[in-house]
């Protein structure tokens, strides 16, 4: 995972750590980088982004950059990007971003498109299950205008962050299983279905049941293609969903969850019960 805080250059061959970009302290002055003469806006990112327990996720954003005519975003040390933050802008409790800087492309003499990607590794340890829920979206741009990344004159390194430009959930990706017994059952007769709600647990890289929920058992008749709602069920301790009902046509059973800030919203896969 890149950290924001580090800016390579173009070619690979030089890198910028732990470069602190204070938009309160962009004076100007010795040693502290300059306010950019940029702006940006219309940034757009999904509404919520689901994450597992081992695959990277890559989300796409894209932000219309707005510039002065002295900045030069063809410049190979001119770098821009979006990311989610939480706390403030100017001291936030933990960010997360991307692999790579944006992609700049000009479209008027002072307006650019920027595309780019959130790239979540859970597998790394990055995300802590206190980490799912709402995150705030920002942007920013750096102007190098040829200092040595490795050793800038930090005065004559232009900087530019823009918070609060939106939202969205990183969240926790759930699964959840059926199976409705017995198969084949009479008309009129008592059907048993169980299922089990779970989600990611980012600490421990597994699933687990996601408890004192509530999902809902839900019909669709054989030969339709709308499931109804028969009633309303809560998870146990483990993250199971029991309950009974009476068949009467074949068709299939489901749960279905609705989805919490934390957890997308999941369909089980219907199971099929014959009805004699």
């Amino acid at each position: 995972m890149r950290i924001r805080a580090t800016v390579a250059a173009v070619s690979g061959a030089l890198a910028l750590s732990a470069l602190a970009v204070p938009a309160a302290q962009a004076t100007g002055t010795s040693g502290t980088p300059y306010t950019l003469n940029a702006g940006f806006s219309q940034l757009k990112i999904a509404s919520a982004v689901k994450v597992g327990t081992t695959n990277v996720v890559h989300t796409t954003y894209t932000y219309t950059l707005t510039h002065g005519a002295d900045v030069d975003i063809k410049a190979d040390d001119f770098f821009s990007d979006a990311y989610l933050y939480r706390g403030s802008l100017d001291d936030p409790t933990k960010t997360l971003e991307g692999d790579d800087f944006a992609t700049c492309t000009a479209t008027t003499s002072t307006t650019a498109t920027c595309k780019g990607t959130v790239d979540l590794h859970p597998a790394d340890g990055e995300l802590k299950n206190a980490d799912a829920g709402t995150w705030t979206l920002a942007a920013e741009a750096f102007a190098f205008n040829g200092q040595d990344p490795s050793n800038p004159d930090m005065s004559k390194v232009g900087f530019k962050d823009q918070g609060g430009m939106g939202t969205t959930k990183v969240q926790r990706f759930s699964q959840l299983t059926v199976n409705a017994s017995p198969e084949p059952v009479y008309a009129g007769k008592t059907l048993t279905v169980t299922g089990k709600l779970s989600r990611a647990n980012w600490e421990d890289n597994h699933y687990h049941g996601y408890t004192k929920q509530p999902v809902k058992l839900q019909f669709r008749k054989a030969g339709t293609t709308t499931y109804t709602t028969v009633k309303t069920v809560y998870t146990d301790a483990y993250g199971v969903a029991k309950t009974t009902t009476t068949a009467h046509y074949d068709g299939y059973w489901r749960y279905s969850f609705a989805g919490t800030t934390t957890t997308p919203a999941v369909n089980a896969t219907g199971d099929y019960v014959d009805v004699k």
